[in-house]
């Protein structure tokens, strides 16, 4: 007769070292084979009758004529399109959940000086807006921090796995700044440098932006001793300072900064202040970069758009002054991208990515250039251009699956992959809407 193990010998068997609990190694990932599509690679050529594969979360293969794996899992596209998944730049996604519930808002820290704040550490990967955004191509966001001059260090992830750490692309890509605006201007939802908060007036303003510029001063000294004693222990040990520490990567040039700025002064202010710190800077928000578009094209500053749907800014702007924006930067060879603006409320709308590339590109900016603005170029501003943005072998399996052109609101989305697999594609919003169709 066999001998059973109860359960309280098995926990004293755990307790005195006599057993171990080994965790499963986690079940290799499929292989995937997508046929009978339109690819749009948006860096190569579009393949008509194309067929994509993907394995281990990468794609290995994409060509009209590329050999489907016996062991794969086909999908047939029936005729529809592929894309590369979407990427918004600029979200509060996974940090900020209901505006009105403080206990789902942890966008912000208390102070101006947050450089050691990752929002990697604060993201709800449970959130019901990740299933409403991703079902809609966009696969990939940053969680970016808000509040302070200095307000901490972004994540960039993928909207599918259980915990961050299935997740995350890149766990720290961008440090975030918004130095004291100007003033001026009217009112602004996000971005920065449109009064409110952000303004100041000029010495208040002139004194922050000193204690910022010593701030970085003494980050350098900090990163210099710590460089010293590395080399030579002998020298007096550094007393750790997280605030110094967390700004090394962005002085050494290691790690992008992202400056809030939407009027055309604060912008040139940002971008004079990257050039003399020797910062490498993106702005966000830029809703008046199309004034100053000769300059960032001259210090090479990429610009996040997320004024789009914006009223215009001055009495005296045409009415379709932000949705000719981007076509603008364009024309004037400035790197850029669109991305949502922040919302205080619910990043709800993230969702709506495509929809405000689609508007750009219905006033001026040309059509693959209005794709590649939330695909290919957020993906190359953010440093991950060999990880996304497009359908090569050697990506990652991002991947949206439609019946027609994925910025045109009619458009469906049939499925979408993210590292290589396809997501479960239920949500809130086809709840919600089985639930009012059947209404009695």
């Amino acid at each position: 007769m066999k001998k059973v193990l109860t359960t309280s010998f098995i926990i004293f068997l755990l307790l005195v070292g006599g057993l171990s609990i080994v965790r499963p190694a986690a079940p290799p990932a499929g292989v995937y084979a997508i046929k009978n599509v339109k690819v749009v690679t948006v860096t190569g050529p579009t393949y008509n009758n194309g067929v994509i594969v993907m394995e281990n979360g990468k794609i290995t293969a994409v060509g009209d004529n590329v050999r489907i794996p016996a062991n794969a899992q086909v999908i047939d596209g029936g005729g529809g399109f592929a894309y590369p998944g979407m990427i918004d730049a600029n979200s509060t996604l996974g940090l900020l959940e209901i505006g009105s519930v403080a206990g789902s808002v942890d966008v912000a820290e208390i102070g101006d000086w947050n450089s050691p704040i990752r929002t990697y550490v604060a993201v709800n990967a449970h959130s019901e807006v990740i299933p409403v955004t991703r079902v809609n191509g966009v696969t990939t966001v940053v969680a970016a921090p808000q509040g302070g001059v200095i307000a901490g260090q972004s994540v960039l992830y993928n909207l599918d796995g259980w915990t961050i750490e299935d997740m995350v692309v890149k766990p720290t890509v961008a440090m975030h700044m918004t130095l004291p605006s100007l003033g001026g201007g009217g009112g602004r939802r996000g971005g920065g440098g449109f009064g409110g908060p952000n303004a100041a007036g000029s010495a208040a303003r002139d004194q922050k932006m000193n204690e910022l510029r010593k701030l970085l001063a003494d980050a350098r000294a900090y990163a210099t001793a710590k460089d010293a004693e590395a080399k030579d222990p002998s020298l007096p040990k550094q007393n750790t300072n997280p605030v110094l520490d967390a700004l090394i990567p962005a002085l050494k040039g290691e790690q992008l900064v992202i400056f809030n700025a939407n009027r055309e002064a604060d912008i040139r202010a940002a971008v004079d202040f990257a050039q003399e710190q020797k910062l490498k800077a993106a702005i966000c928000g830029g809703e008046e970069a199309y004034r100053v578009s000769s300059y960032l094209k001259e210090k090479n500053v990429p610009v996040i758009i997320t004024s789009v749907y914006n009223l215009p800014g001055h009495e005296d702007d045409p009415y379709d002054i932000n949705y000719s924006n981007a076509g603008m930067l364009a024309k004037a060879g400035v790197k850029f991208c669109i991305a949502t603006p922040y919302d205080p409320e619910s990043d709800e709308f993230v969702r709506n990515l495509p929809y405000y590339a689609g508007e750009s590109a219905a006033y001026g900016l040309p059509k693959d250039e209005a794709l590649k603005s939330v695909t290919l170029y957020p993906a190359q501003i953010l440093g991950v251009g060999d990880k996304l943005g497009s359908i090569e072998e050697g990506k990652i399996g991002n991947i949206v699956l439609t019946d027609g052109d994925m910025l045109e609101i009619r458009t469906n989305v049939k499925q979408v992959f993210i590292a290589g697999k396809p997501i479960d594609m239920h949500n809130k919003h086809h709840d919600l809407y089985e639930k009012f169709l059947n209404r009695p």
